[in-house]
């Protein structure tokens, strides 16, 4: 059931594919570990219990439910003005020399996973259901965090490795606009319908 939720495209699936296109290999590794240190964070969450507090508490789901839906709509924003400026196919070599470029691919994944409050309601919906409540869940909590973790990470290496693979065409101008479009269309579409999700859905 993981392995099917991770690999629904969703905003993680979107900014890998945008930053492996625009910084190369290195740029959808370091987002992909970006997105798993978030996991990460969300598994301990969870298993402390503050995932709980922000699910149980509206202001505080709200608040990261917009922060995420703000952080995802200007990506997506930024994503397609540089397109509507025709600054895509030629910003990609400056964007991977650009010194900030890695840390930026990095900060994105971490940000987008990390403010999406349905990945707090994830674990604190799907996960528990496999925990046995009459003994210690701390352990078990962690293994399947852990697990849902790697199996990420099993899933987008091979992907930013494709992505990668065919980047030469995917680079081409025309390619590279309908890729960018569709990316930054599909960022807003995530943003926007993280703003209007309900605190207890």
């Amino acid at each position: 059931m993981c392995i099917l939720l991770i690999i629904l495209p969703g905003p993680d699936t979107a900014m890998t594919t945008k930053n492996t296109l625009t910084s190369g290999r290195s740029g959808g590794i370091k987002t992909l570990l970006g997105t798993c240190c978030a996991l990460l964070i969300h598994t301990f969450a969870a298993v402390i219990g503050l995932s709980a507090i922000i699910v149980k508490s509206a202001l505080l789901f709200s608040v990261f439910k917009y922060f995420g839906a703000i952080y995802l709509i200007y990506i997506g924003f930024k994503t397609l003005w540089s397109l509507k400026n025709n600054e895509a196919a030629a910003s990609i070599e400056t964007d991977t020399e650009n010194k900030y470029g890695q840390k930026s691919c990095f900060r994105q994944g971490f940000l987008t996973n990390l403010l999406n409050p349905k990945v707090a309601v994830f674990f604190l919906t799907f996960l528990p259901q496999f925990v046995d409540s009459g003994n210690n869940t701390f352990v078990p909590f962690l293994i399947m965090g852990l697990t849902y973790t790697i199996l990420t990470a099993i899933w987008f290496i091979p992907y930013v490795y494709l992505i990668n693979q065919i980047s030469t065409f995917m680079k081409k101008p025309a390619t590279q606009k309908i890729v960018q479009g569709i990316t930054g269309i599909a960022l807003l579409g995530f943003g926007l319908k993280l703003a209007f999700e309900k605190s207890h859905s």
